[in-house]
């Protein structure tokens, strides 16, 4: 018996946003719903998720993926996301990364295939280019132009949409969309978060907005936005964040200003792209999102008891230990 715990990672990144999938040595959920798998892991394994997420194996920028058994017969895979503060519903540029990683593997080949995911399932073609196309979950923008009030008295105008996640999406076009600009952006957007959350207002069935999306006009004249977006745990998208695009174009959509099938090209703080669509399916807005993720790393991270950071540094103390 080795005296510490292997856990065999495989590390990518889609437009920039780094995943990590768990292949091996993760907590065992059981076989049941991945809703019900996710409820688990957050209670008897959050040190699981802060031991590969936090530092300082890890850090804020990535987003996890446990791999898991499906639920339903039917879909290739299943995953939970997570990160260095909590819990995903879905992520976009994570399952453009966990299909990438599953072809690395050679698990898949070119093709429609479905995951698992505690939101529901998701449907994902890898194309022979290397690109993967992300049906995502239905979204939809719940409420419009919703005025939240600063700590500076400043009223800011926004809408509340799912896209998988929740977002506040705000068009501030004044600020520099650059590297340069990232920490005035985060800012913003943190006064944003924090003046949402004082004010109580949520999501649907009173779910926390937890993400932060500001557009401008892009800076190609290839793409038509440029966006950064604030996540959870405090790190700005790379990517241009394939739930906050679904969120973007179902909310442009019901407001009349794209077509069905029509290309809204979404440009990241970085500069890299996704190609989005809007589809229709009984009604419901189904979003597509297509991108492009590389292998970085094929590891093993190593727990070993004796280190005392072993569970990671993580912000928040109220972890349940094995």
């Amino acid at each position: 018996m080795k005296p510490y715990q292997e856990v065999r990672v495989i590390d990518s990144h889609t437009a920039g946003e780094p995943t990590r999938i768990v292949i091996s040595g993760g907590p065992n959920l059981g076989n049941g719903p991945l809703s019900t798998r996710r409820a688990k892991f957050q209670s008897d394994f959050d040190w699981f998720r802060s031991a590969t997420m936090n530092e300082p194996r890890g850090s804020e920028v990535i987003v996890g993926g446990l791999l898991c058994e499906p639920y339903f017969d039917d879909c290739v895979a299943g995953v939970i996301f997570f990160n260095n503060v909590g819990y995903i519903g879905m992520c976009g540029h994570g399952t453009i990364g966990l299909i990438s990683t599953l072809a690395f593997l050679g698990e898949i080949q070119p093709g429609v295939h479905q995951i698992d995911t505690p939101v529901g399932v998701v449907k994902a073609e890898l194309l022979a280019s290397g690109e993967v196309t992300v049906i995502n979950v239905p979204s939809y923008c719940h409420r419009n132009n919703v005025e939240v009030e600063l700590d500076n008295g400043e009223i800011v105008t926004g809408d509340i949409s799912w896209g998988g996640n929740w977002f506040f999406l705000v068009e501030a076009p004044e600020f520099d969309y650059s590297i340069a600009g990232i920490p005035s952006l985060t800012t913003y957007a943190k006064q944003i978060r924090k003046a949402i959350d004082n004010s109580g207002i949520t999501g649907r069935n009173n779910q926390r907005i937890d993400h932060i999306e500001l557009f401008a006009p892009p800076h190609s004249n290839d793409s038509h936005s440029r966006n950064f977006v604030l996540c959870p745990g405090g790190a700005y998208d790379r990517s241009p964040c394939g739930t906050g695009t679904s969120a973007k174009i179902a909310t442009l959509y019901e407001s009349g200003q794209i077509r069905e099938g029509e290309l809204w090209r979404q440009e990241s703080i970085i500069g890299s792209t996704f190609d989005a669509r809007v589809n229709l399916v009984n009604g419901q807005i189904i979003p597509s999102i297509t991108g492009t993720a590389f292998v970085t790393a094929d590891s093993k991270l190593i727990l070993d008891p004796r280190d005392p950071y072993v569970h990671g540094i993580a912000s928040s103390t109220c972890l349940t230990s094995p």
